[in-house]
């Protein structure tokens, strides 16, 4: 009578490897290795070792002992003693070991460290102590080979954008089905103010892979800045190509992210690739990110140039750089005071920290507005290596995107300054509803005040 029923055997062979990634022959190794441990639990000796095969086609098994060759100076003999503190030998063990000179009347050319092996008697009656422990062996072995096939997919996939489905809650933190494994996107990863609703698809970046005593753990978020770059990269073709450069990035996440790029091809705008035509690529990302504001800026070798770009949509009249103390004075118009400022002195932070520079906001008559001023614990300098510096294990991921935009193909030089002037009037939009929305607060705060007097 056959030990296992090898149709239902194949079939679950199959399965494994199919759902779970787990090659038959994992499987298989596992099984004769439950086998060796069961036969040596129920007939073996103490500290014999015992190896088994099985062949899943015809269901035969092989049993048979296993015996290490050595020689007096990696053993020593039952009545021999230490020869001092140094003396390292192992006792020899009849059951586990064979002394190099009775291996080689065996198998002639017999060396140190070698296993030989004899045939045991083949036995499929296995006691119930026994069967559990084989069982006990084959899950933790299939367990061990879906977590090396795990970490071998997704380990090569760091750094890169994946799907997966709202699972549960827990703690604040989200369980997301990726279909063969399970990922956490914690809530200090998660964007404020995201509500998700189990079931629902979510888009996140796999930060890294972790292992750990009770598993694999697959951590994932979506207010890292390298989240910002991967979107754009999957909007981008020039950005894929390698053609637009990411120089820099910060992100309040959920409410605003400034970005800076810089093009190798003179004929490529950078901050057109980004902001598409008529907007389209930028607000596919700020959509993904539940309407957080994006401001792309070109990035400047010229530390005035750059700071100027990155105080944008606001106009700056004149800078002034102390290079000794890594600060920045900057001259603005009355009317762009808000705009460079910004919500709660957002503009202002975030392109201090994009720069690295230290920035005071000035009026056109002098007096100061606002001073992102002091020490900087939190300044992130222009070059992409220090903005992914906050993740040490972190890796850079694999561009596999190619391909260049039709519409940028055909645009060519010929329509630069068309793109040009798309861009002077993008950012006059931008102006003309950040005054508008100064304007309607101060007429609030007015009425308020109007109100209290009475």
């Amino acid at each position: 009578m056959a030990l296992f029923d090898l149709k239902s055997l194949n079939s679950a062979l199959d399965e494994l490897q199919q759902e779970r990634g787990i090659s038959r022959d994992s499987v298989i190794d596992a099984l004769a290795t439950a086998l060796a441990a069961a036969y040596r639990r129920e007939y073996g000796k103490r500290g014999q070792i015992i190896r088994a095969t099985f062949n899943p086609e015809t269901g035969d098994m092989e049993f048979r002992q296993a015996k290490i060759v050595v020689d007096n100076t990696l053993v020593r003999q039952e009545d021999e003693e230490p020869t001092g503190d140094e003396d390292h030998r192992s006792r020899f063990n009849p059951e586990q070991h064979i002394m190099i000179e009775d291996a080689r009347r065996i198998k002639k050319d017999s060396q140190l460290d070698e296993e030989i092996s004899f045939p045991l008697e083949t036995r499929e009656d296995f006691g119930r102590i026994a069967a559990q422990a084989a069982k006990q062996v084959i899950m933790q072995k299939v367990r061990e080979a879906e977590r090396a096939s795990i970490i071998e997919e997704y380990g090569e996939r760091e750094g890169e954008i994946v799907t997966g489905h709202v699972q549960r809650f827990e703690r604040g933190n989200l369980y997301i089905d990726l279909g063969r494994a399970t990922a956490i996107l914690p809530y200090d990863e998660q964007i404020p103010g995201e509500r998700y609703r189990q079931g629902e698809r979510v888009r996140a970046l796999l930060l890294r892979v972790d292992e750990g005593i009770r598993g694999t753990f697959i951590r994932l978020s979506r207010s890292h800045p390298r989240f910002l770059t991967k979107l754009f990269e999957a909007e981008v073709p020039e950005m894929a190509a390698g053609t637009v450069e990411v120089k820099g990035i910060v992100r309040e996440p959920g409410s605003r992210a400034k970005i800076a790029v810089h093009s190798i091809d003179e004929h490529v705008d950078p901050v057109g690739a980004l902001v598409g035509q008529r907007g389209v690529r930028v607000a596919v990302v700020t959509s993904e990110l539940g309407g957080e504001k994006i401001d792309v800026v070109e990035w400047s070798e010229n530390p005035g140039d750059y700071v100027k770009e990155a105080l944008k949509p606001a106009q700056v009249l004149g800078i002034e750089l102390f290079e000794e103390e890594n600060r920045a004075v900057v001259s603005v118009a009355e009317d762009q005071q808000s705009l460079a400022i910004g919500r709660g002195g957002q503009n202002v932070r975030l392109a201090a920290r994009l720069t690295g520079w230290k920035i005071d906001i000035r009026s056109m008559g002098g007096d100061q507005i606002s001073e992102d001023g002091g020490a900087q614990p939190e300044v992130q300098r222009t070059d992409v290596e220090n903005v992914d510096a906050q993740e040490d294990t972190f890796t850079e991921a694999k561009q596999d995107m190619a391909g260049d935009d039709d519409e940028s193909k055909d645009e060519g030089l010929d329509n630069l300054d068309a793109k040009v002037q798309d861009r002077d009037i993008e950012d006059e939009k931008v102006e003309e509803q950040q005054e508008e929305d100064v304007e309607k607060e101060v007429d609030v705060d007015t009425k308020e005040s109007e109100r209290e007097s009475e």
